[in-house]
């Protein structure tokens, strides 16, 4: 298993260390651009100085563990600018500019520090820039020097680049899917700086890119599981720092999509090569064990319909707020309607217009509404229902998920619609069902019913795996699904696996 972060103690070997922090993480979905139009300045939630520590601190996230890794080093933290929002679009380029340009004159004037801790996602794709993180850190490497350590915790279905290599000193991905150890990785990236600023530390990177689109692939299975445990046994070797399986992110057009295998040595090159082949090529034999062979979203509903147990948990994995999708597909919910479930929750589906309507109409009314389907063709055809409207709430609740409990979140006015036998919350901003708090704020309990359908691929399994008596994967036309063979690939640097059966990896 992954090795623990060390904790070292404050001492004189590192009085009063200071660690700049800030980032702009995006998972760009290029695909979604005909749905949402580009990501936009107004679309991300900005957080400057305090704001950083004061949102994050105590909370299982990348900066949440940058943050306690600097408590645990005694060092002082100075936060700088960070960035994120929900996957979507292409980000405008006078939006990363405007980001950027900040970002870089927060650190200006914070300088002198003794190294930086940036948060980025590792598939940020900006209008003229393919590679954001690349082209972020490059910018941060020429005003801090070749002598500051720049550090970064990555996610796994990053798109990891030569260039990130050349400018960030370590990148370290979270190992899970779900990214229950965002927090770990944060605290390791941090605990690795001592050493690195003493040059006892002197990180080698090497990135083995492969040809291949991969998938959503949880962890906690095969065949993922079988290739982490392959990286932790590499990473047990004299040298090796880190080895790290980053699933790329195949929801995105660029000459940098695919597959990469990041290993990291301590200053041994060769021996980085090596190993990142060794593991490209465990997956490469085995690249037909991960396409996943799902249910229509009819046949999971009869599926969980004859389960005996319960509850049954059906995804619907191709609309998938947190890989850029739209959150209102119809498919699902409208085959758990044909199919006339009863006992069943739906949490929930994105339609601020529904919701709206729906507080205006409040509790004990019936309303005739319209239901998803508003954001292009591809994920179904809004619903025509009458609902009774049992319940509305404000949309704030702190997260208990394992990935990143104590994040406080706020998914605007919400609305517990009941129409034939399933109650179905409508909610007023986009994200994926990461746990049961979105069911409990609007008075749903999940064990008391027979089928709870939500919106997600894998990360909903942190909350609810202890929860669910089965789980039912529903794959449908949509901006997440995983038959990622039906994307255009215009800008791919070659021909990439599945789309094309004629390509070739040789380490």
């Amino acid at each position: 298993m992954p090795h623990d972060s060390p904790r070292p103690q404050p001492s004189d070997a590192t009085p009063m260390m200071r660690i700049a922090i800030g980032g702009i993480s995006h998972e760009t979905n290029t695909y979604a651009d005909g749905s949402f139009g580009l990501t936009k300045l107004e679309d991300f939630t900005i957080d400057r100085d305090e704001e950083i520590a004061e949102r994050f601190r105590g909370t299982r996230t990348f900066i949440g563990g940058l943050l306690r890794g600097a408590e645990d080093l005694g060092a002082v933290v100075v936060p700088t600018l960070f960035a994120n929002t929900q996957p979507s679009g292409t980000i405008a380029r006078d939006a990363y500019d405007a980001m950027k340009t900040e970002l870089l004159e927060r650190l200006a004037t914070a300088m002198p520090f003794d190294a930086v801790a940036l948060e980025m996602h590792g598939a940020g794709v900006v209008e003229g820039i393919d590679d954001l993180e690349g082209d972020l850190a490059a910018a941060v490497r020429e005003l801090v020097g070749p002598s500051v350590p720049i550090v970064s915790p990555l996610d796994l279905h990053g798109n990891v680049t030569d260039r990130m290599a050349e400018v960030i000193d370590l990148m370290l991905g979270v190992h899970y899917y779900p990214h229950t150890d965002m927090y770990e990785r944060g605290q390791e990236a941090i605990a690795a700086l001592p050493a690195l600023l003493s040059g006892a530390l002197r990180p080698v990177t090497h990135v083995e890119h492969l040809p291949m689109l991969t998938p959503t692939a949880c962890t906690d299975f095969e065949p993922a599981k079988t290739t982490n445990e392959l990286c932790w046994d590499l990473e047990g070797r004299p040298g090796v720092i880190d080895v790290t399986f980053f699933h790329g992110f195949p929801y995105a057009d660029t000459p940098d999509v695919g597959t990469h295998i990041v290993v990291t040595t301590n200053g041994d090159a060769g021996l980085a090569e090596a190993l990142a082949k060794t593991v490209a090529s465990s997956v490469w034999e085995r690249r037909e064990s991960f396409r996943p062979e799902d249910d229509t979203p009819e046949l999971a509903v009869r599926r969980a319909m004859a389960a005996e147990s319960r509850p049954v948990v059906i995804n619907e994995t191709s609309d998938n707020s947190g890989g850029g999708a739209p959150g209102d597909s119809t498919h699902l919910l409208r085959a758990m309607l044909d199919a006339k479930v009863t006992e069943a929750c739906f949490g929930f589906i994105y339609d601020p217009e529904v919701a709206k309507a729906a507080h205006a109409a409040g509790v004990g009314a019936t309303i005739d509404v319209r239901l998803g389907g508003k954001h292009d063709d591809l994920h179904g055809e809004p619903l025509a229902l009458t609902a009774y409207v049992k319940g509305l709430t404000d949309g704030r609740f702190t997260y208990s998920t394992p990935m990143f409990a104590g994040v406080r979140t706020n998914l605007g006015p919400m609305a517990r619609l009941q129409v034939s036998g399933i109650d179905i919350i409508v909610g007023s901003a986009r994200s994926q069902t990461f746990d049961v708090e979105p069911f409990l704020l609007n008075g749903i309990d999940v064990t008391r019913y027979k089928i709870v359908a939500l919106k997600s691929s894998q990360h909903f399994r942190a909350g609810f795996n202890d929860l669910a008596s089965e789980i039912v994967t529903c794959d449908a036309p949509g901006l997440t699904t995983q038959r990622v063979e039906v994307f255009e690939r215009a800008r791919a640097a070659g021909p990439l696996w599945p789309k094309d059966p004629s390509a070739t990896y040789v380490a």
